[in-house]
């Protein structure tokens, strides 16, 4: 009998997830924190507050109790990153300590230590068999069956090949990839900078700025990653500029819809506190320009971001600081 997938976190996009793979027949527990939630979610056989609309397929069942990952064959983990760590290690020892598949599917870096997701995996659960699932994927069109096509990176021929096996449908296709930093440094650098894109469309600047953002951005994210050792090839596809694409021009995206609030005068931290789901670029801005300054890597959008998000600069002070930098060339 074949074992169900774990997946860990119930929020828009562990759900969408989880209807994906239940969707091809296999069994599917998707864990929730909160009790309540898990039974309102059973009970509904819908997501009513993070995906409504989305009927649950009968193969898919809701619980928050983490002991049940014991009987799953891999884990798909959803949890927001700044969470990452603690939830981690609960389910190592849920587990048992298990040698189990583990594709991260969170974008961000620790704040605290300005790690990776793949090494908070490392540290927090030792024996797990680390994978990283990303690429431009809104839930709702994963969940209603839209094509989408993603990155799924492993160093691990055999992880990537479990992962392929068990998400691969004719409308989500999944392409495989030896470069997981990559894939993860994409994955948390287009969230800061669709922030900014936010921005832009919120104080009004029109296409030519949006785009000028993206393409520096790009040029931002590329730099960054290199330094650390990621692959061109993996920033120049769907982890890396796809992502950035799509989290850059649309309201879907909550990074995006965070940066427009603050382009329209709203606070940052009175905008966060209101919101029933994370932007995760918000935590991510500061460790990725502290980490970019270590390594002395330029990064000056992300740090405009950070200044805002941490109260350190006005919208404006930022933009104006952006547009009055000494003059060079491209690159």
């Amino acid at each position: 009998m074949t074992k169900p997938i774990f997946v860990a976190g119930a929020g828009s996009w562990g759900t969408a997830l989880a209807v994906l793979v239940a969707g091809t027949g296999r069994d599917v527990i998707l864990w929730a924190r909160d009790p309540e939630k898990a039974g309102a979610i059973n009970a509904a056989r819908e997501n009513r507050r993070h995906l409504p609309g989305v009927k649950l397929p009968e193969t898919l069942s809701v619980t928050s109790d983490m002991d049940k990952i014991r009987k799953a064959e891999g884990c798909l983990f959803v949890v927001p990153a700044q969470a990452a760590r603690e939830h981690l290690e609960a389910f190592r020892e849920a587990s048992g300590r298990a040698a189990m598949p583990v594709a991260l599917c969170c974008k961000g870096l620790e704040r605290a230590t300005m790690a990776p997701m793949h090494r908070v995996l490392e540290e927090a659960w030792p024996e797990a068999k680390g994978s990283v699932l990303s690429g431009p994927s809104f839930a709702s069109d994963v969940a209603k069956g839209l094509p989408t096509a993603v990155t799924l990176a492993s160093r691990d021929e055999s992880q990537r090949n479990f992962w392929l096996d068990r998400l691969a449908t004719s409308t989500f296709r999944p392409y495989a990839s030896d470069d997981p930093l990559g894939a993860e440094i994409g994955g948390a650098v287009k969230n800061v900078l669709a922030i900014a894109c936010g921005i832009s469309a919120g104080k009004g600047f029109g296409e030519s700025a949006k785009a000028a953002l993206i393409a520096r951005g790009f040029v931002e994210m590329s730099r960054f990653a290199l330094a650390l050792g990621a692959k061109q090839e993996t920033l120049s596809g769907l982890a890396g500029l796809g992502d950035l694409v799509l989290t850059c021009n649309s309201s879907q995206s909550r990074n995006f819809s965070l940066g427009y609030a603050l382009g329209q005068g709203e606070e940052a931290q009175s905008y966060l506190a209101a919101q029933k789901s994370v932007a995760e670029g918000a935590a991510t801005a500061r460790p990725l320009v502290l980490w970019a300054r270590k390594i002395g890597v330029e990064m000056p959008i992300s740090e405009g971001v950070a200044a805002i998000i941490d109260g350190e600069a006005s919208v404006d002070e930022v933009i104006d600081a952006l547009m009055t930098r000494p003059l060079k060339a491209e690159g």
